[in-house]
């Protein structure tokens, strides 16, 4: 049986006290299967890969996803440690929140529904998808070897469907609802550090946003319209009646747009959703968002527009009244990079291709198998200490900096060649490679899709 090498080794044992001794052994062996698999990222892929085609009792390894007793919490809550002392020792740690429908078909895949398509829909075309929703949280660090933020996974919860909830008469949990659960549970986990949380427009929720403003800095968009009020006057001792939310109402962003005597601000963003370096305009202050019925939260709100030309004006808040326009801006143009991470799991990690058809193993595949792009980006850290990722080019193809494909094959390759490789004494051009190990190898380039 295959082991974890010694420089992996060191990343990985943080997470053995979550298992059994039993389990921590299988899991391992899935953990490097699911790593060298092409293609398919299920059970049976993962061990034929490792040569455990003829284990008589592969059916301990389907029991780590379906009915070992381990908690995907305790995993999540190591993982973002590592990944904050390797990354972001120090300052705010900035974290994206977005969530995916994984395309899954199956009568026994009862937590599906039908949900808006938000990679081929747009605002003139509604495509509708079927599959599992997830709600991830990812932190978004700069990559030394990439050269860029990337958006590493360690957090990722089920959400079902209405109708999977009435089925089973439950009260449905709204997907605001369960971001609320996560962050919060994330500032207990580091009630010491700063967290920013950035997210797209489904989350500029009144009842969210008063929910974690406390917790949680929350940089997402705003609607044009939105109705802002200056804050209530200080109450008076002695003053009688309820105590006012909001004071009387400022002027709409729309407005503020097209006020010819707005004063806007001229300023270069580093990093425009991956483009380079952007100039655009804003304008920046204080109000309170409120709506009937629902909790008033301060916000500062920025309202930013091109020059150029090139896109519409936009605006944008934050739950923190001291940041800085710029500063925000800077953190919600990286969370594109989760829609990236999203895409190299589906292109690397086989997203949508595991067969589990249980629910526990359900709701533990996908959040393992996001999980592991960050894992290999923490192996690729121990492996790379001194110098740079090689990264994979051609005659017709330059390519300047490492991206995740040369990130994983770094790990490849170490897991393939300091297991099974040794050099000859008399010839250091040569290598002997075991027969099995050949054959293991043929087998999976015959099968790779």
């Amino acid at each position: 049986m295959c082991t974890l090498p010694s420089a992996l080794r060191n990343v990985i044992v943080s997470f053995a006290p979550v298992f059994s001794k039993r389990v921590w052994r299988h899991a391992q062996v899935l953990l490097i299967g699911a790593i060298l698999a092409p293609g398919k990222r299920t059970v049976t892929a993962a061990l034929r890969v490792m040569g455990l085609q003829e284990e008589p009792h592969f059916h301990a390894y389907h029991r780590v996803l379906n009915r070992a007793v381990w908690s995907s919490l305790a995993v999540s809550r190591l993982l973002l440690g590592l990944l904050g002392t390797a990354f972001a020792p120090t300052g705010a740690l900035v974290m994206g929140l977005d969530d995916h429908i994984e395309r899954r078909r199956g009568e026994r895949i009862t937590a599906k529904g039908i949900y808006r398509d938000p990679v081929r829909s747009s605002h003139s075309h509604f495509v509708k998808a079927s599959g599992l929703r997830w709600l991830s949280l990812m932190l978004l660090v700069p990559i030394p070897w990439a050269g860029r933020i990337w958006a590493l996974p360690f957090l990722t919860v089920l959400c079902p469907s209405e109708r999977y909830h009435q089925a089973r008469g439950r009260t449905h949990v709204p997907l605001t609802d369960r971001a609320r659960q996560m962050l919060l549970l994330v500032k207990r986990w580091l009630p010491q550090r700063t967290l920013v949380v950035v997210a797209d427009s489904s989350y500029a929720a009144l009842e969210l946003l008063h929910a974690v403003r406390e917790a949680v800095a929350v940089v997402t968009r705003l609607r044009l319209d939105a109705a802002l009020y200056e804050p209530a006057a200080v109450r008076q001792p002695g003053q009688m009646g309820r105590p006012r939310k909001k004071g009387p109402r400022l002027p709409t962003l729309q407005q503020v747009l097209e006020a010819p005597k707005t004063d806007w601000q001229q300023v270069q963003i580093a990093s425009w959703y991956g483009q380079g370096p952007r100039t655009v305009e804003l304008s920046t202050g204080t109000a309170v968002w409120y709506h009937a019925g629902l909790p008033a939260v301060p916000i500062r709100w920025v309202l930013v527009r091109d020059p150029q030309g090139k896109f519409d004006a936009q605006a944008f808040l934050c739950t923190d009244l001291d940041v800085q326009a710029p500063q925000m801006l800077a953190w919600f143009v990286q969370r594109w990079q989760v829609e990236v991470t999203f895409e190299e799991a589906r292109a690397h990690l086989g997203i949508e291709t595991q067969r589990q058809w249980s629910d526990k193993a359900i709701a533990r595949t996908t959040p393992a198998l996001l999980g592991l792009y960050s894992l290999i980006t923490l192996f690729a850290r121990q492996l790379m200490e001194a110098g740079q990722i090689p990264t994979r080019s051609a005659a017709w193809y330059t390519k300047k900096q490492a991206t995740f494909s040369d990130t994983i094959a770094l790990v490849r390759r170490h897991l393939w060649s300091v297991q099974y490789f040794a050099m000859s004494k008399d010839n250091a051009e040569m290598l002997k490679v075991p027969r099995a190990w050949l054959e293991r190898v043929t087998d999976t380039l015959c099968y790779a899709v």
